[in-house]
């Protein structure tokens, strides 16, 4: 008699644990802003070609976004803000050319292991063929390393440029 009463009771623990559990873990999306989120601090490394580069992640507007600050050598500041849109991530980016590409990637999972911006549209762009940042592949290969991947399209030809990053130790 105990086994009758406790069966529907276990039953309704997990059927309740299963529709409840999705909405703890949030959205894929979700997921993959807070692991953006947790690179907030400083990055040193080098770039594809052994040169120096460092960068700064920084959460603003009540977690609502988080702004990277890129310092390549040879190049000026580049910043680009990331930001949760609907069922993605956005970013624009701001570029020392002057113009704003605007990226999204729609993460499929929340383990997200790397994130593939893909080229939206952008800001004062005199046109498709001038140069721009057109790509970005974000790689998180430990909580202390990320690799990135920019890809510049400047008419039918793309240049990668790669960062290596070790989270800076205080």
């Amino acid at each position: 008699m105990t086994y009758r009463r406790l069966v529907p009771v276990c039953m309704s623990f997990l059927l309740l644990t299963f529709l409840i559990a999705p909405l703890v873990a949030g959205t894929p999306s979700e997921s993959a802003f807070k692991k953006l989120q947790s690179l907030a601090g400083k990055w040193e490394g080098k770039d594809g070609l052994g040169r120096a580069a460092k960068t700064t992640f920084e959460v603003l507007a009540s977690g609502t976004a988080v702004m990277e600050k890129l310092e390549a050598s040879g190049m000026e500041e580049m910043v680009t803000l990331y930001s949760v849109d609907r069922d993605g991530i956005a970013l624009v980016h701001y570029c020392p050319t002057n113009n704003q590409p605007r990226m999204l990637v729609v993460p499929s999972s929340g383990d997200v292991k790397e994130l593939s911006f893909d080229y939206q549209g952008a800001g004062n762009l005199a046109s498709p063929s001038t140069g721009h940042q057109h790509h970005l592949v974000l790689r998180f290969e430990d909580d202390n390393h990320i690799t990135e991947t920019w890809t510049w399209r400047e008419g039918d030809k793309d240049t990668p440029m790669v960062f290596h990053f070790s989270r800076k130790k205080n």
